[in-house]
């Protein structure tokens, strides 16, 4: 048996759903993926009220029930989110109500976890699981929160793999490398990314990835005169170099929602003909894919109720603001959209969206603008 989401697989698991639009579901070019994923994101996660819940049932809810992507992080909730994952994909695994190749698992390295619970001392905590591991000089820890260093992000992904119970990673991306510049230069920047893309390539060949990619913010949204910013032109040349042409370096996170929607509108990054295209077009223009995060805004586009008319216009009238909102959102190019939900219910309820078809081109054109059909 493969340790890995395979086509063959993948697509044995999405005719499970024969009642579910045939939008639901995406080819990327190596596996079938539903168009909606779980994420497992808690900002704030220092409160304690944050390790009162558990995404366990969340996440087997959602293999059950149709979502096959599920997304985390070494750092979200101090490896806590992991390790629930871990717990949730094992106990179906062990039932036999899912495989391994049927499921799309992606994590992120390049911040510093810590531990739950939280360390009495978290300066000590780095300094005895890294610094003294020779994973990072202090110099090289930005902030002591990200660090990039081929020793250190290896630790990283083999820590997710155990929190994780797996043995491959679907996608690793490399988290939010951006927030380093103001540290150190650009130029800088670019030599920490190609050796941690030299690093992920190795780590494909030893089997503990599949592929790779770069989870920002705003990294990829910002205007190219932004300090963060970065562009994806360098960042494939980089791959280029690292893993020459068959490179893994396939995917890209970046938000995307009805109420930040950069990813879609603003032309910000150069393609390789020299001209500026969108995010999504420009990732689309060189081979890669794209998975959309912060489909919800962590609930913050919910302060009033959406007029009716956007309702209307991507279908979902007759459903709440967040169908419509997680209908906007994976109406793009993106592979996946994320959302977080620590109740089994809100998977349920945002499951609703799986028998709808998506909005077309045209009508997110005319909510967004002509010359932004993708």
């Amino acid at each position: 048996m493969n340790t890995y989401a395979t086509k063959e697989a993948t697509f044995a698991y999405l005719k499970q759903f024969k009642k579910y639009s045939k939008d639901f579901y995406r080819f990327d070019g190596e596996v079938f993926v539903s168009s909606l994923g779980l994420g497992t994101f808690r900002k704030e996660p220092y409160r304690e009220e944050n390790y009162v819940i558990n995404y366990k049932e969340s996440v087997k809810l959602a293999v059950l029930k149709g979502i096959n992507l599920i997304d985390t992080a070494i750092n979200y909730r101090y490896q806590t989110s992991e390790r629930e994952i871990g717990e949730a994909l094992s106990e179906l695994f062990y039932e036999k109500k899912a495989t391994r190749e049927q499921l799309v698992i992606t994590s992120k390295a390049g911040f510093v976890p810590l531990d739950f619970p939280f360390p009495k001392n978290p300066y000590t905590w780095i300094e005895q699981n890294v610094i003294d591991k020779n994973l990072a000089s202090k110099e090289e820890i930005i902030v002591d929160q990200h660090c990039m260093t081929p020793d250190y992000l290896r630790w990283s992904v083999e820590n997710s793999l155990k929190n994780l119970g797996l043995k491959t990673l679907d996608i690793l991306f490399l988290h939010n490398p951006e927030m380093q510049l103001g540290y150190i230069d650009y130029e800088e920047l670019k030599k920490r990314v190609k050796k941690a893309f030299e690093l992920f390539e190795q780590l494909v060949k030893e089997g503990k990835i599949r592929n790779y990619g770069i989870a920002t913010w705003n990294g990829f949204l910002y205007d190219e005169t932004h300090k963060e910013y970065l562009s994806l032109k360098d960042m494939v040349e980089i791959a280029l170099e690292a893993g020459g042409a068959n490179h893994h370096f396939k995917y890209i996170q970046a938000p995307y929602s009805i109420a930040k929607t950069q990813a879609y509108g603003f032309s910000n990054q150069m393609g390789a003909d020299g001209k500026y295209y969108t995010l999504m077009q420009a990732v689309y223009g060189y081979g890669l894919k794209i998975i959309g995060s912060s489909s919800l805004l962590q609930a913050n586009i919910f302060q009033k109720k959406f007029d009716e008319s956007l309702g209307k216009s991507l279908g979902t009238n007759d459903f709440n603001d967040v169908i419509t909102a997680l209908q906007f959102a994976r109406s793009s190019s993106v592979v996946s959209s994320l959302f977080g939900a620590i109740d089994p219910q809100h998977v349920e309820d945002n499951l609703l969206l799986a028998y709808l078809p998506k909005a077309d081109k045209e009508t997110i054109s005319k909510l967004y603008g002509e010359n932004n059909v993708i």
